[in-house]
């Protein structure tokens, strides 16, 4: 009998299968995230409790805050912002109103030193006043007999509070200070016109022409909290209605505390007691029998 022939028989073992880059993915999507985790983890630690509670104050009411000071809301208290010290209280959130009137004060030198050194400032320094008030530091701009700082009747600025309102604009900028601005008539009639144009369309359009010469010499437009026209209802000479000096711009840099509670009075206008009034609305609030008319507000 024939040998049966030996048949050996071998098995090949194959590798795993290729599974494609997929898993890589989602790797890079978990390692992803982990990363944002501790990173959102490590900035809520470094966070001080004011910049904590502005954030929050900013998704609560946005527009509030921007009127505030925009998106910078942790610092939006300080006079230094990013820096120096901070003068918020951190347990009633109040400004410490004595570094706040430093901060003015400082202000006003550096103004003064520049009408005293700038030779085309000096020339106006008559009709430039400094002075601080419970709102903050105002600067008045009066008219002078035989120059006057807007063409007679019209709200189109004259040379000299151009130059004036454009030599202020980037000191003023340096504060984070909101400012107003006021504009004031005297109480000479306005000539009668078909339109029913009078001082008080009148001042407030001059209020408005001052804010585009401070806004065109470099300061922020933000920094602009009011533009006003009070006609000839508060004269600087009160003794003489004419007087030209009553024709004036009041640019009012305030304090913190005037500014907050403006800014506060926005948002509660109607039903507001005489005594939760900021000293601004009581100055424009005429008394139950005055014939005061309004002031007239853009």
């Amino acid at each position: 009998m024939a040998e049966q022939p030996i048949i050996i028989k071998k098995i090949k073992k194959k590798g795993h299968e290729h599974h494609g880059g997929a898993w890589k993915l989602a790797y890079a999507d978990f390692v992803t995230a982990m990363m944002a985790f501790f990173l959102l983890m490590w900035l809520l630690g470094s966070t001080t409790d004011a910049d904590r509670k502005g954030i929050a104050e900013y998704f609560q009411d946005p527009y509030k805050i921007s009127l505030m000071g925009g998106m910078d809301v942790g610092d939006r208290t300080r006079l230094e912002p990013g820096g120096g010290k901070d003068i918020t209280s951190q347990e009633h959130g109040q400004v410490d109103e004595k570094d706040d009137l430093k901060q003015l004060e400082k202000l006003k030198e550096t103004i003064q030193e520049m009408i005293d050194s700038n030779a085309k400032l000096t020339e106006f320094k008559e009709q430039i006043k400094l002075e601080t008030t419970h709102e903050g530091l105002r600067v008045l701009i009066t008219d002078k007999e035989n120059r006057p700082m807007f063409k007679l009747a019209s709200s189109a600025a004259e040379p000299q509070i151009q130059t004036i309102l454009r030599a202020l604009a980037p000191v003023i900028n340096e504060l984070p200070n909101k400012i107003s601005i006021n504009g004031h008539t005297d109480a000479r009639p306005f000539p009668k016109n078909q339109t029913g144009y009078t001082n008080w369309e009148l001042s407030s359009d001059r209020a408005n022409a001052a804010r585009h010469e401070l806004v065109k010499g470099g300061l922020a437009e933000e920094k602009i909290l009011r533009v006003t026209g009070l006609s000839s209802s508060i004269p600087l000479n009160s003794g003489d209605h004419l007087d030209p000096m009553n024709r004036r711009i009041s640019i009012v840099v305030m304090n913190k505390k005037t500014e907050n509670e403006i800014v506060q009075g926005m948002g509660n206008d109607s039903g507001t007691d005489a005594k939760d009034k900021t000293p601004i609305e009581k100055a424009l609030t005429p008394e139950p029998d005055s014939e005061a008319k309004p002031a007239v507000e853009h």
